[in-house]
């Protein structure tokens, strides 16, 4: 799992951008074979309570559109497409869901894909939304109140996960007592960014793994000019970058971080911290950024950055790494999961380490959100059976229990990153963490947790047993230890992540409303400018640019920005 999607992570980590759509008012399929079964359903319900996993008498046609990177799972079939997602078939058999695309586009294109959708008013039934889109289709009176569907037809593990917060993420999601979402919310802290390193490139150089911004620089230029990984060729640079600075991965949020700069949270608009008069002010606009950004021009000029990073994309990225091309890059928990499972199965003498991203006096404090919801899962107000999309949501969560251990593999054509909606455990990742260490400490030979996490935890349980024993029977040694060093191991991704939690080197987004009025308007403008104006002065543009940025930010709609999140703020803060 990754994160995947920054949050388009996450990852990714978690972490993809994936949505799962009906098309109801628009399109004789769904309009057709969503409204008979629907009054099948109110009658079944007349002599029955609902049934969270109740099958349909009759096809429930959904049909959606999917953004998608690549399967996770490199077990995965080749050749596989998200019509033949084995979870699909799944999905039919037991709920009598049947789910069609309308169309599928890399994640990379589906941003811009589905803004013509909202244009044109062709809007699918079941929804994944970022909060700005979600704020768009609710002003324009475009969604669902799932507050009935919900009540009657979660199942209980649903409820527990929106409960394990006191309701909090749901309230942020409702308005005048209607819910018009499902957040898929998680733990916080999986936004932390740390620092992955090639061990085996510090070991060949003799350098140690660096606290500090000086020593990260002394680092990233030897795995540059001092051939790390003894190939005899000038053929690596340094840190990892992608043309999106603030994005869902293999960015530089944890770089800014380093230098008390907290920009953003990853998707580009600007994060928000406390002043010293306790206002909210923009991390984007703030002194510590030029700073930033002085270093990384240096960077660009002695080739630790990529000449080209302002080309690539994700999945170029994904490539250098892959590759071996590259020795450092910032991101969250997940990565050995995805992408650096692949380096190590290319290369076997590869080795990552995680360790707290460096700062200027020693290790530094990453931006952590106060809540981390990415995503919601909304309806068109049109849809037929809107309790679908819950019904969906329960599928999913019941998919991770014992009993299905044996059928929902990667290699049956099990692709759980293109299935949505889908809600995960808030606290999975932790859970896993927990789960297997306990089994490993004493020594177990099985997982005996036996709920809907049971999955998840057993998956991680074996991968690590078999990396730990150096056994490939089952996976690459790539795949088992990208599982097992992302969430298990105790000086992994997650295992690292929890020592920043416990020591508290973080600093707060604290800012967590939905988007405001102008954030709507002018966002996209916003951070066009900036990604333009950052990008210019890292390829060697005069640093006065960024103070030129500042006043045209603030001029085009960011001091209206803070006035509206400071009035936000004040009423929370007296909450």
């Amino acid at each position: 799992m990754k994160k995947i999607n920054p949050w388009k992570m996450i990852l990714l980590v978690t972490m993809s951008l994936s949505l799962f759509t009906a098309c109801s008012s628009q399109g004789k399929e769904s309009a057709n074979s969503a409204a008979e079964p629907s009054s099948k359903e109110e009658k079944k319900s007349s002599d029955a309570p609902p049934e969270p996993l109740g099958k349909y008498p009759e096809t429930v046609t959904v049909t959606e559109v999917l953004g998608y990177n690549p399967p996770e799972d490199p077990r995965t079939p080749k050749g596989i497409t998200p019509e033949q997602n084995a979870y699909l078939k799944d999905l039919k058999d037991m709920l009598n869901i049947e789910v069609k695309y309308k169309w599928t586009v890399p994640s990379s294109q589906f941003e811009q894909k589905f803004s013509l959708a909202m244009a044109s008013a062709d809007l699918p039934d079941i929804m994944e939304l970022d909060q700005k889109n979600f704020e768009k289709l609710k002003k324009q009176g475009m969604l669902a109140d799932l507050t009935a569907a919900y009540n009657d037809y979660a199942s209980p593990e649903l409820k527990k996960y929106m409960d394990s917060d006191g309701g909090f993420a749901m309230k942020t999601f409702s308005e005048d007592g209607k819910l018009l979402a499902i957040p898929a919310f998680e733990d916080p802290f999986l936004s932390t960014q740390l620092l992955w390193l090639r061990k085996d490139w510090l070991d060949n150089l003799k350098l140690q793994p660096p606290k500090t911004m000086d020593e990260l620089d002394k680092v990233a230029e030897a795995f540059v000019k001092n051939d790390p990984d003894q190939n005899g060729k000038n053929d690596t640079y340094g840190v990892s970058l992608q043309k999106n600075l603030f994005f869902w991965a293999y960015d530089l949020r944890g770089f800014f971080n380093g230098f008390g700069a907290y920009p953003s949270i990853g998707d580009n608009q600007s994060a928000w911290i406390k002043d010293s008069s306790g206002k909210l002010v923009p991390g984007l606009i703030q002194p510590e950024v030029k700073t930033a950004l002085a270093k990384l021009q240096t960077w660009y000029q002695n080739g630790i950055l990529d000449k080209e990073f302002a080309l690539k994309d994700e999945n170029k990225a994904v490539e250098d790494i892959t590759a071996g091309k590259v020795g450092i890059v910032y991101g969250e928990w997940w990565y050995p999961n995805y992408p650096l499972n692949l380096n190590v199965d290319k290369d076997p003498k590869a080795e990552w380490i995680a360790v707290q991203i460096p700062g200027l006096d020693g290790p530094g404090k990453s931006l952590v959100p106060k809540i981390r919801s990415g995503k919601v899962f909304a309806v068109n107000k049109n849809m037929k059976n809107p309790e679908a999309a819950i019904k969906m949501i329960n599928f999913y969560i019941e998919k991770g229990k014992k009993k299905y251990i044996d059928q929902n593999k990667a290699e049956n054509g099990y692709v759980y990153n293109w299935f949505n909606p889908r809600i995960y455990n808030p606290a999975q990742i932790d859970t896993i963490y927990t789960e297997v260490n306990k089994a490993l400490d004493a020594k177990q030979t099985e997982i005996t947790l036996d709920d809907e996490n049971y999955k998840n935890v057993a998956d991680v349980f074996k991968a690590a047993q078999d990396y730990l024993a150096g056994n490939t029977a089952n996976a690459s040694k790539g795949v088992n230890w990208g599982q097992y060093f992302s969430r298990a191991a105790k000086d992994g991704g997650w295992g690292t992540t929890r020592q920043i939690k416990e020591s508290g080197a973080f600093v707060n987004n604290e800012f967590f409303g939905l988007p405001t009025e102008t954030q709507v308007e002018k966002g996209a403008q916003l951070d066009k400018l900036m990604q333009e104006s950052f990008t210019k002065i890292i390829m060697g543009g005069s640093l006065d640019e960024f103070d030129k940025f500042v006043q045209s930010w603030k001029s085009l709609g960011g001091d209206q920005i803070t006035q509206e999140v400071n009035d936000w703020y004040s009423k929370e803060a007296a909450k």
